[in-house]
């Protein structure tokens, strides 16, 4: 397949095949084979390049609902193993995010200099806690692994956001910085050690990658985990900002580092990564086919860019937990349904792990859909396996009454 900057001399997909490859580079186009592995939720971490972290808990954190997505059942615990294990680490990606430790150089230049991580670092109140900062890395290193709960809260203040206290501030900065790492979670809190305790073969003198090029292998990852981009969705993936023009999209095609495509109906052209040039060709051939129905989390690559799950599934998301209740439209932690190959809704629901209960709050399809039996079959045994995950095997659907989905719904 030759690559050109002449637009008609491109491959052409359809807006449906250019959807099917993008949900086979993200594990999502069919449903999962077999039962998941450990190896498995490692791989499915590299695919994305990035696992978002998220805490709200009302249905499984979200960590581990992208995996579900992928993997069908699998044990929590080996996320957390992984981590443990120094196969993955923590940093600021997207937002925070659970990332193949292959990739620690990548986000090194960051630690070093984070002046422009914004709220996450702030320089002045670093150098005004100076003596409280290196206190918290002494204790680090004399006691070992820490949690922000070891320190005792003395100002009597509540523990929220923005009123944290001086030694959780403290680990913040030195995790920004790159001085402490997650070492591991418990109960999903973190665990914090010195870095060279926790990434003891990382060496500053002789691992540190020059930082356009750790931007441009950067660019990479993102078009092999979004299987398809336009150059505006390629940035967002990793938080790069605006994009030197040694690594835009379209002087890698002419360095053979990337693959270009059109999309009927758009105007600019798509980016493919070689290694999905065999997706490529078969999604050309009509070979991929969409047969998966998955929730999604909030914050799956998939939709946590806004624009973009609107260019590719004519799909308008966004997450509202943090809008007042009484200005929701769909829900506090809705969750969007995938059914072969189509964005068909949104899914408000709770897991009342005490009860058994998986309990069905809102469920709002997209307008101009046709409902059928099959598609509320689809939903239904997704909706099984998802609540059987948590341990909440009775389903109550009594919160979606008003969808037209219902009527097809067990009772």
């Amino acid at each position: 397949m030759t690559e050109t900057n002449d637009m008609n001399d491109l491959p052409v997909l359809s807006l449906t095949q250019a959807r099917n490859l993008h949900l086979a580079a993200q594990n999502l186009l069919n449903p999962p084979a077999a039962p998941a592995t450990k190896q498995q939720v490692l791989q499915a971490i590299r695919n994305m390049a990035i696992l978002q972290i998220d805490t709200i808990n009302v249905v499984a954190r979200s960590p581990y609902l992208v995996l579900w997505s992928r993997l069908g059942n699998f044990r929590n615990s080996w996320l957390d193993e992984l981590l443990a294990e120094g196969r993955l680490f923590e940093y600021w990606a997207h937002e925070a995010s659970f990332l193949p430790i292959e990739d620690y150089h990548l986000y090194r230049h960051k630690m070093i200099a984070p002046h422009g991580m914004g709220w996450k670092y702030n320089h002045s109140w670093l150098v005004e806690n100076k003596k409280q900062v290196a206190q918290v890395k002494k204790h680090i290193r004399n006691n070992g692994q820490t949690r922000s709960a070891d320190f005792e809260r003395k100002d009597g203040k509540a523990g929220g956001w923005w009123s944290w206290k001086p030694e959780k501030r403290a680990l913040e900065v030195l995790f920004t910085m790159g001085e402490v790492m997650v070492a591991r979670r418990h109960n999903f809190q973190r665990v914090y050690d010195l870095r060279e305790r926790v990434h003891p073969h990382w060496d500053d003198s002789r691992d540190l990658v020059d930082p356009l090029e750790c931007r441009r292998q950067q660019v990479l990852l993102a078009v092999r985990a979004l299987g398809i981009a336009k150059a505006s969705w390629i940035p967002d993936y990793f938080r790069m900002g605006k994009l030197e023009k040694a690594i835009q999209p379209a002087v890698l095609v002419e360095q053979g580092e990337l693959l270009c495509a059109r999309v009927t109906g758009w105007d600019e052209p798509v980016y493919i990564h070689p290694d999905h040039a065999p997706l490529l060709q078969q999604a050309l051939d009509g070979e991929l086919k969409a047969t998966a129905t998955r929730l999604l989390s909030p914050f799956d690559p998939v939709v946590w860019d806004r624009k973009r799950a609107v260019d590719l599934f004519d799909f308008d998301y966004r997450l509202e937990c943090y809008t007042p209740e009484a200005k929701r439209s769909y829900g506090y932690f809705t969750l969007p349904i995938l059914r072969r190959g189509i964005l068909i809704g949104r899914l408000d629901a709770k897991a009342h792990r005490q009860e058994g209960r998986f309990e069905i709050k809102s469920l709002h399809l997209e307008s101009g859909l046709k409902v059928s039996q099959a598609m509320a079959d689809d939903v239904t045994k997704c909706l099984r396996q998802f609540a059987e995950w948590h341990n909440t095997a009775h389903l109550d659907f009594s919160g979606a009454k008003s969808s037209p989905l219902y009527p097809y719904l067990p009772d």
